[in-house]
């Protein structure tokens, strides 16, 4: 029966098709073909299709390829993660290994170490034995040749590892397979073949044999059958009757060698290989020719058509194409030209490539054919004749553009809907007005294109175009081109890019007022020629004085840098003073000086800081404290003790005794209570120096000498284990004593209650209240208070109301820090230092530069005050009105200001020299 030929295999599930597979494949594909190497884009081990991009994933997480290599096993490992079974795992991880040396290797080099990768010559088109490919070249690089046991099957290519395997343990003496061999490379379970054995009683030995049978001990013949037990192999295992005694070493040692994979060479065709298919043909053909007895033809010193010259370079060809008026070429061009600019604009300049600048400006002046009946040609005669009205001068400009562009005759141009034409076209010139918008930004080249006259007579034609959506990027392209132009540029207030720019400022998009401003400002910047920026019309004035009060920071800074420009000249200071109200702008600019300003406040100290005398008795330690020191341990309750009462002083000392006593009568508990566990003196006399880095034990000599602490001092106002002081009551007496009472407490609540139960004698009831049913009379003793003294409360009430007043504020918690370990050490002032009087400064910091001088807007305000103060007293109408004996306009402008030009002199550092100057202009 016929049987159907087999379909072709559809692709692996396992592959999957995603995006970043395809576009992995098609980088290494294109990576080939200019490599010249031969690619396979899905290859197969085991019947498997390899995922190629997940192999170099793998790979490239283990180190890359020489790592792997490097590595014993690790091939292993890779073939593992491809599920192509363990049947013959070395053959197929050798495979692998070359599959990923073949096609992706050198790919590795390039893209990820970043190198070149070895010629083909030592890498594609060697064995994958080895490593070392990112330190191999041809100098260096020496092919492997097989070891001698190759004959028998032991070559280690195999296992992909390229060493010698240790013994395959995994597998057990009763599953037969290739596991129990001392060599390796046969698959598990190999077919039972029946190879041939000499008959035990052969008449004729060999000689090895014959000799061994002489020669042999009984020792020794144990041994031989031990050794051939242990190589039984594949070959022996199913073979009942085989007897390793009458077999020859080779044939029991015989091991058939390993499946290595086909190596294919690549057929030369014109697809793959051009070249190198013609000097084939070629080859062939003086071959024919010289069989059949003619000379081959000689074209030695002839450059043939399409050999020896790859053509132009893609800058001439793109400027070649736009030169040809050919619709086709020119989208290749100018798309081509935009990308370049872009990305190598910092080396592509117009001096390089004579006449691009000129064929981008004839495009874009195609621009006006669209919106009017005009095609504008360039002349370029020397005496600069007009041909005809759609003619320009290209040599010195055309003077009259603006009018001849408003005695053109309009086309209908419905911009919601254009045509094809219409848009393509209209894409060609905006392309073309990008390519030298990016290129001007290099000043070489701005430097080159400001003296081309067609250039300016465009942007003339660009910013007159009709208000249009369809023009507004040209427009902007325009814009950015005349401001890296105007710096170079000297224009009068009759040029007709100047007025065009004049214009822009009527516009309602933020953007074209912006730069139109910027290009304003920069003229004549690279200049000897001062910009006088006469002839702006009084609404563009208005409207630049209007913008200054808006909060939008570039455009007031670009209007102050307009406006500093303008004042420097006296006669438009004359105009603005005649013409226009200048109070307002004053007003604006003095306010401006503190634009963005930050008030800092810093305190100066008169004297030094002094030192409070040392207390004479030690503080009475709080109850809240007390009771959280008995809960603590010893020696740690001491020491914390020590930290509440007492504090660092190297100049003050306390005597031992004192200290001791202190401690003891601080912690010995009245008869009936539990006792606290305490120090023993030795030991609380040592844990002072543990407590206090500085504090020492010490003698003082004298008449009796005496045992001191040096290095510590008493606190005079106690403090927890957290560093918050005690308060301290007040009160004169708990009756209304002399003396003060003296106690300290750390929670307002507790010494309200002291208060009213000590000193007022309150009596509290069972649920904690006060009983305010008694009757007489409470006067407040607190030190330095005459509340209730003349006149006594007489209930409780009226009094506890009052005594609040006197109580400390509730200590707010401190949030702790999120740390791990001990907490940082707090270096805190100590508590006896007083500092000095002292006073706080305010000051205004505005904007600054790096080297803490005036920056920004406050300084173009500032230098803009200083023009008008310097120019004022210059002009004809401050002369009309001092013959006419009126009031100043310095008097005028700048005396109602003054005290805010003063405060800003006194508060402002980095202005204050400049502050100065006008002050002093003002007052010259």
């Amino acid at each position: 029966m016929n049987m159907a030929p087999p379909s072709r295999t559809a692709r692996e599930p396992s592959i999957p098709s995603t995006p970043e597979y395809t576009q992995f494949i098609q980088k290494l594909a294109a990576y080939h073909e200019k490599r010249g190497t031969n690619f396979e884009p899905e290859p197969k081990v085991a019947n498997r299709r390899i995922d190629l991009l997940h192999l170099f994933n793998l790979v490239v997480e283990r180190g890359g390829y020489d790592r792997v290599s490097d590595e014993k096993l690790a091939w292993r490992k890779l073939a593992q993660e491809f599920h192509l079974g363990t049947g013959n795992l070395p053959a197929f991880a050798f495979t692998l290994k070359t599959v990923y040396y073949k096609n992706i290797a050198a790919y590795e080099i390039s893209t990820v170490h970043g190198k070149e990768p070895p010629p083909k010559e030592i890498l594609e088109e060697t064995t994958a034995k080895g490593s070392g490919l990112l330190t191999r070249t041809l100098e260096n690089y020496r092919p492997s040749v097989r070891r001698e046991t190759s004959a028998l099957g032991l070559d280690s290519d195999g296992s992909g590892d390229d060493g010698t395997p240790a013994r395959d343990t995994m597998a057990t003496e009763e599953t037969p397979g290739s596991g129990g061999r001392a060599t390796r490379g046969l698959r598990q379970a190999p077919p039972p073949r029946q190879m041939w054995q000499p008959e035990p009683q052969t008449s004729r030995q060999t000689r090895n044999v014959a000799a061994s049978s002489h020669t042999s001990t009984p020792q020794q013949h144990q041994n031989q059958q031990q050794q051939h037990q242990q190589l039984r192999g594949a070959s022996t295992s199913y073979n009942p009757s085989s007897n390793t005694d009458n077999m020859s070493l080779a044939v029991a040692n015989y091991e058939p060698r390993p499946q290595m994979p086909l190596t294919l060479r690549q057929v030369i065709t014109p697809g793959n290989s051009a070249v190198e298919f013609a000097r084939l043909q070629k080859v062939l053909r003086d071959a024919a020719a010289a069989a059949h007895g003619r000379a081959p033809l000689s074209t030695k010193g002839i450059m043939l058509p399409g050999t020896g010259f790859d053509g132009p370079n893609i800058y001439v060809r793109c400027l070649c194409a736009l030169r040809s008026g050919i619709p086709a070429e020119q989208d290749y061009a100018l798309h081509h030209l935009v990308k370049i600019s872009m990305e190598r604009g910092d080396k592509y300049r117009f001096e390089g490539f004579p006449g691009l600048a000129e064929a981008l400006v004839e495009k874009v002046l195609e621009v006006s054919s669209l919106f009017y009946k005009v095609d504008w040609e360039v002349s370029y005669t020397d005496d600069g004749e007009m041909i005809s009205g759609d003619t320009i001068n290209g040599v010195n400009g055309t003077p009259d553009i603006l009018q001849r562009i408003s005695a053109l005759a309009k086309l209908k141009v419905d911009d919601n809907i254009h045509t094809a034409e219409f848009s393509d076209k209209m894409l060609q010139i905006n392309e073309a007005a990008l390519t030298l918008r990016n290129m001007v930004m290099l000043e070489e080249n701005a430097q080159y294109v400001y003296e081309l006259s067609p250039l300016r007579d465009f942007l003339s034609i660009a910013l007159n175009l009709p208000n249009l959506e369809s023009v507004v990027e040209l427009k902007h392209y325009a814009l950015d081109i005349a401001e890296q132009m105007t710096k170079y540029l000297h224009l009068g207030e009759t040029d007709p890019l100047y007025i065009s720019l004049l214009n822009q400022l009527n516009s309602n998009d933020r953007g074209a007022i912006l730069t139109a401003l910027r290009a304003i400002g920069r003229i004549s910047m690279n200049l000897e020629e001062n910009n006088l920026l006469q002839g702006v019309p009084v609404v563009a004035i208005e409207k630049i004085i209007d913008w200054t009060m808006l909060n939008d920071e570039d455009l007031v800074h670009a209007c102050l840098d307009f406006l500093y420009q303008y004042t420097a000249v006296v006669k438009n200071v004359d105009f603005l003073l005649s013409e226009l109200q200048v109070e307002p702008l004053i007003n604006q600019l003095v306010r401006l000086l503190l634009h963005g300003v930050k008030i800092i406040e810093r305190e100066f100290y008169y004297t030094r800081d002094t030192k409070s005398p040392a207390p004479s008795a030690i503080a009475a330690l709080p109850k809240e404290i007390f009771s959280q020191l008995v809960q603590v341990e010893e020696p740690e309750r001491s020491s914390q003790w020590l930290r509440c009462l007492f504090e660092e002083d190297p100049d003050e000392s306390i005597t031992q005794i004192t200290l001791w006593q202190a401690y003891q009568a601080c912690f010995t508990l009245p008869p009936g209570t539990s006792k606290v566990n305490m120090l023993a003196a030795a030991d609380f006399i040592k844990n002072v120096s543990t407590t206090f880095e500085k504090a020492s034990a010490q003698v003082q000599s004298g008449v009796a000498p005496k045992f001191i602490i040096k290095g510590i001092r008493m606190r005079s106002v106690p403090v927890d284990p957290k560093g918050e002081e005690a308060s301290k009551c007040l009160w004169q007496g708990p009756f209304g004593g002399a003396e003060p009472c003296g106690q300290f407490f750390m929670s307002p609540e507790a010494m309200f209650q002291h208060i009213l139960r000590e000193h007022l004698g309150a009596r509290q009831l069972d649920d904690g209240k006060f009983d305010n049913t008694a009757t007489r009379e409470y006067r407040c003793l607190w030190d330095r208070c005459h509340r209730f003294k003349s006149a006594p409360a007489t209930k409780l009430l009226d009094i506890a109301n009052h005594i609040k007043v006197h109580l400390p504020p509730r200590h707010v918690p401190r949030k702790e820090p999120e740390h791990f370990g001990p907490p940082p050490a707090k270096k805190s002032k100590p508590s006896y230092i007083v500092s000095g009087p002292k006073r706080s400064l305010t000051f205004q910091v505005t904007a600054q530069d790096e080297r803490q001088e005036a920056a920004g807007i406050p300084l173009s305000a500032v230098l803009v005050l200083r023009n008008l103060a310097r120019n004022i007293s210059k002009t004809d109408a401050e002369a009309a009105t001092k013959l006419a004996g009126g009031v100043s306009w310095l008097d005028r402008l700048f005396k109602p200001v003054e005290p805010r030009l003063f405060e800003v002199l006194a508060h402002n550092k980095s202005l204050a020299l400049y502050i100065t100057d006008l002050l002093g202009s003002i007052k010259s």
